[in-house]
């Protein structure tokens, strides 16, 4: 097929291009580099059926494709918050321009949705009937709302043009080319790890994540995607639950540290839990993690390590 891939310097976005590439299909990465890099798209650069293009989707894209992840957009508070219009813009104008795009072109649509749709959920493990507990004028709503608003264009273009449309509740997930400055959990106390400095615990450090490897994540997307038929969304993370504090503890010990634990407030509206039931994704996809924290969380001191800082 050939394939576009919005954000595609990103994250997932670079890890999702290049198992595409490696699937033998033809894939247009398109990205505005607001937290991409072209550094995260070294070996797909090399490949024949890559193209690489400079865009901000919130602008249309007339492009002849069969398939498109919608991947566009900053997921990290730190840069959502930075330019909150901009975010709400990219999961609104954006999404809108590439299910115009979808609807010409008769492609395939996944929309990378996110579990912050969820908000501070009342209920845990969170369900996709769950309808969530979400702030509509908070600081992260920019963010959640934008991500909400898309999930209704996505089946309000399928409903009313037909479109073929998936959407992926993506789960916290971490892994080799996180930002080291996104101030994603993770990748900050992997970071102060690896520098000796203090490890910055939001709250008590008893609010509790569950973290998904990004192989296994990439799978996931690209199970859904090719699934015969899926008019409803799915969760995509892993369902083992751990608290920030004791997550805190295993980096330390992983990466034999010395840093010591400071606690600070916690920010507005930040989840107390967050925990998928991917009962679905298990029955119509066959998927589930099987990466192990302690695998992936050394695959991604690994990477930090040898980056620079």
């Amino acid at each position: 097929m050939r394939i576009l891939v919005t954000g595609a310097a990103g994250f997932l976005g670079s890890h999702l291009t290049e198992r595409l590439l490696s699937l033998g299909h033809e894939v247009i990465g398109v990205d505005n580099l607001y937290t991409g890099t072209k550094r995260n798209l070294v070996t797909a650069l090399r490949n024949e059926n890559f193209s690489f293009l400079i865009h901000d989707i919130t602008f249309p894209l007339f492009l002849e494709v069969e398939g498109i992840f919608n991947l566009a957009c900053p997921a990290s508070p730190i840069h959502y918050q930075r330019n909150p219009v901009q975010t709400l813009k990219t999961s609104v104008h954006g999404t809108i321009n590439m299910l115009g795009l979808a609807k010409r072109t008769g492609a395939r649509f996944l929309q990378a949705s996110t579990s912050e749709v969820y908000g501070d959920p009342q209920e845990t493990p969170q369900r996709e009937t769950y309808w969530g507990n979400v702030n509509s004028i908070g600081i992260r709503a920019c963010y959640d709302e934008g991500k909400r608003a898309a999930e209704t264009l996505a089946f309000d273009y399928q409903r009313q043009y037909g479109v073929d449309v998936r959407i992926a509740r993506i789960f916290n997930t971490y892994g080799p080319r996180m930002l080291p400055n996104d101030g994603r959990v993770v990748s900050n106390f992997v970071v102060q790890s690896l520098k000796e400095f203090p490890i910055t615990v939001f709250g008590d450090g008893s609010q509790t994540r569950s973290f998904c490897f990004v192989d296994d994540l990439i799978d996931g997307l690209i199970s859904l995607f090719f699934t015969p038929e899926c008019s409803f969304p799915v969760n995509l993370g892993n369902p083992e639950s751990v608290s920030i504090k004791e997550l805190a503890m295993e980096i330390l010990k992983l990466t034999r540290s010395k840093s010591e634990l400071i606690f600070l407030p916690l920010p507005s509206d930040d989840p107390k839990v967050r925990q998928p039931d991917i009962s679905c994704a298990m029955e119509l996809l066959g998927w589930r993690p099987t990466t192990t924290r302690d695998s992936g969380l050394r695959q991604t001191i690994d990477y930090f390590s040898k980056i620079e800082l």
